[in-house]
């Protein structure tokens, strides 16, 4: 069933539209219309299940048929701190790591970036990774559009990150895989948790010192370095995997509120 988000001031009760970009990819994209089903979000954990009643120039107009808690919301909030990378390849990482469940995603500035965005070019680039992770959001089933936040310097995200119950930064000279384990396992059982990667030639030492000194806790993924565009999303698969195995059956919604007419989104 296809999956739109809307505001939550267009659900009312038993009546909802679609406005924007999605009523014309309905119309002629998808050749929906009256009777289809389709399920729509406000973000904020709820899935309300509706039938088309009419298709107008600018708007779809629903009937709301029932409301579940949103079941693909991971029970921990990650946010993975980017350093960013060459040509395209950060819109390839917003993608994967929407599907794989990111809350947020942090475009980083470290040392060994190449990139380098003046302002015009960071706030375009931002509207595309947004825009990438809202259809990554559609096509995974999730409850929720993950935000990608403006482009942060290294000490900036450091800053965010230290509001977060746990932070971690893999870095290839670390080996311990002990102690890798226990801080995966502390991770699982956390609210939140930033995960920091650096950019093609790697974070260099200062920084790793300087994410140690503020609580981000170094970790290994294995014996073969990863490019990385690979490393956030191998870590990330590995929480995933863990995260629900431990808590997935623990959930029943109650983390997120519904959305009505009064709800801001």
């Amino acid at each position: 069933m296809y999956r739109f988000f809307v505001p939550g001031e267009q659900i009312h009760g038993d009546f909802a539209e679609i406005t924007g970009d999605d009523v014309n990819h309905i119309k002629n994209v998808l050749r929906m219309g009256r009777g289809d089903h389709v399920v729509i979000s406000c973000g904020q954990g709820t899935d309300y299940y509706c039938i088309i009643r009419d298709i107008q120039s600018e708007s779809v107009v629903l009937g709301v048929e029932k409301e579940e808690p949103v079941r693909t919301e991971l029970p921990v909030s990650i946010t993975l701190f980017q350093a960013l990378p060459k040509a395209d390849k950060m819109e390839w990482i917003v993608q994967k790591a929407v599907e794989l469940g990111a809350a947020e995603i942090v475009p980083v500035r470290t040392r060994r970036c190449i990139v380098r965005l003046d302002e015009g070019k960071a706030a375009k680039k931002r509207q595309r990774w947004q825009t990438i992770a809202g259809a990554a959001a559609k096509q995974s089933g999730r409850g929720i559009v993950p935000n990608v936040h403006e482009v942060m310097s290294f000490a900036d995200a450091l800053r965010y990150a230290g509001q977060m119950e746990h932070a971690v930064i893999p870095y290839e000279l670390f080996d311990d895989m002990a102690a890798t384990k226990k801080t995966i396992s502390d991770l699982c059982q956390g609210a939140s948790i930033g995960i920091f990667i650096g950019p093609e030639g790697g974070f260099e030492r200062g920084e790793i010192e300087q994410a140690m000194e503020m609580g981000v806790m170094p970790v290994s993924l294995g014996r073969r370095i990863l490019r990385t565009e690979t490393a956030g999303l191998a870590i990330l698969s590995v929480l995933m995997f863990q995260i629900e195995g431990e808590r997935g059956n623990e959930r029943d919604g109650s983390l997120f509120g519904s959305c009505g007419d009064n709800e801001s989104v």
